[in-house]
């Protein structure tokens, strides 16, 4: 299937429940895997139609469609959350957010960090005023270093681990290097950079990036993040090496380099994509990524390198529009968690290959342990499933639902958990209407809710949501006796 022609079957949905691998097309490599380098390549921020092979006409992207022509593109892959904070714990450890209790992104700035960073405990009480209609669980201001994260797990394996760009899970003593990191360029508690120029700050108040000291006035920070992973890639080159590159971009501010943004100025928008500042940022990262992908070519390091291309959360609407997604960051609708992802791995996988089959950022953890040779831990729950057989075409891919919990109020956001089972999703409120439900074979915009005319699926989703919320330990909003 020509990736160009992906927009027209982003509407269809494969059944998760023990799914057949023909619903997906691959290769069908005679070797057997081989301890591969890893590169994983997280945009903040970044919605799912914000490229060129998804179907932006606005953002050009060469080099991420390029990846994607050459490696499998998953048109049904999730965050597990709509903010990024519990996307990225989600990732590292391969649990749901609701397990973690790391459900809403870290608030570094909130007063209340420093003392419970210096307690080392998270804050217990539920939190909401009388406007509200019920009180939300808190949430931690860290991810527990008794999680085990990927980078501890291919550590065991001889991987050389790095992390590049953004982290925003957790204070000093939970930085990337107490997480299983040899090495850490620009991971620390912040959410976005005070500015994208070095030196990254603009006054007293956000001092820059502590683990990226200023090199030179006015470079981009994805250029910095960029250089420092080639960098890494050429003194690694005869290692085995994980490279997590979590860029602050597409993140706000919105701030690009200025010719960039004067090329996009004069073009035609799309819709509502049409940001040239926005555009321009886009055009940064796929510059990023084509430097990085020649990198591995002069090193003779392709054939046997993982790169995965993700994003964390939906599109900031309005700097972007995700349609024909509905809304965008935060939300529970397809806007705020469905991603564009794309896995490039040419000793595995085939060329040009499209897969639909839901799957989660939950389930990077336990395929990369596979693909790596490192057995799952055995003394926790890990929530993900390994998608390598997607790629191989061998063996039986099995999944009951997908679930999401955001017990938080964000502005016009109440709220929700989410379970999708098929091809139908609901969303269950605890303000508001309590359920909406939409089939999102036949509605990807969710603009029809059926819970109203199909009763007795809601009840039967909504049966298997609340076995999943206790099972996982889940904390859940409750009444709020002050609310007026």
């Amino acid at each position: 299937m020509e990736i160009n022609s992906i927009i027209s079957k982003i509407g269809l949905g494969a059944t998760i429940t023990i799914l057949v691998l023909s619903a997906c097309k691959h290769s069908n490599p005679q070797n057997d895997f081989d301890r591969p380098n890893i590169i994983f390549i997280l945009v903040d921020d970044l919605g799912w139609k914000d490229v060129g092979y998804m179907g932006s006409q606005f953002y050009e992207t060469p080099n991420i469609d390029k990846l994607a022509s050459g490696g499998m593109v998953f048109t049904n892959a999730y965050a597990a959350c709509a903010v990024c904070s519990p996307t990225r714990a989600s990732i590292m450890t391969g649990r749901y957010p609701a397990r973690l209790g790391l459900t809403d992104w870290i608030h570094f700035l909130d007063p209340d960090a420093g003392i419970a960073a210096e307690k080392g405990q998270h804050p217990s009480k539920y939190v909401g005023g009388a406007d509200r209609k019920v009180l939300c669980p808190p949430n931690p201001y860290w991810m527990d270093l008794e999680e085990i994260t990927l980078a501890e797990a291919l550590k065991t394996r001889g991987y050389i681990t790095c992390h590049i760009g953004k982290w925003h899970l957790g204070p000093e003593n939970w930085f990337p290097e107490k997480q299983g990191f040899d090495y850490n360029y620009g991971g620390t508690d912040i959410g976005q950079p005070p500015l994208y120029f070095d030196p990254y700050y603009r006054n007293n108040k956000r001092t820059g990036i502590s683990t990226l000291p200023p090199r030179k006035e006015g470079e981009y920070l994805t250029d910095r993040e960029t250089d420092e992973a080639v960098r890494f890639i050429k003194e690694h080159k005869d290692t085995t090496f994980f490279l997590n590159l979590w860029h602050y971009a597409v993140h706000t501010p919105i701030q690009a380099k200025q010719e960039i943004v004067e090329k996009y100025k004069s073009k035609e928008p799309d819709g509502d994509q049409k940001n040239a500042k926005y555009a321009a940022m886009i055009q940064s990262v796929d510059e990023a990524l084509g430097k990085i992908m020649v990198t591995l070519e002069e090193l003779n390091l392709q054939e046997n390198t993982i790169v995965i291309f993700f994003s964390d959360n939906g599109g900031l609407v309005p700097v972007t529009s995700n349609e024909p997604l509905r809304i965008g960051k935060g939300f529970p609708y397809e806007g705020g968690i469905r991603e564009p992802m794309i896995v490039h791995w040419p000793h595995e996988i085939e060329a040009g290959t499209v897969c639909d089959v839901p799957v989660t950022s939950v389930d990077f953890f336990p395929t990369l342990c596979r693909v790596a040779g490192i057995p799952i831990p055995d003394d926790r729950e890990i929530d993900g499933k390994d998608i390598a057989p997607l790629f191989k075409q061998k063996g039986r891919f099995e999944r009951d639902a997908i679930y999401w919990h955001f017990p938080h109020y964000r502005g016009q956001i109440f709220p929700y958990s989410i379970i999708r089972e098929g091809d139908y999703k609901l969303i269950k409120r605890y303000d508001g209407k309590l359920f909406e439900l939409f089939d999102l074979r036949n509605d990807l915009s969710e603009t029809t809710d059926l819970s109203d005319s199909l009763p007795g699926k809601v009840e039967e989703m909504n049966t298997v949501l609340e076995q999943w919320l206790k099972e996982t330990g889940a904390r859940i909003p409750v009444p709020n006796p002050g609310f007026l």
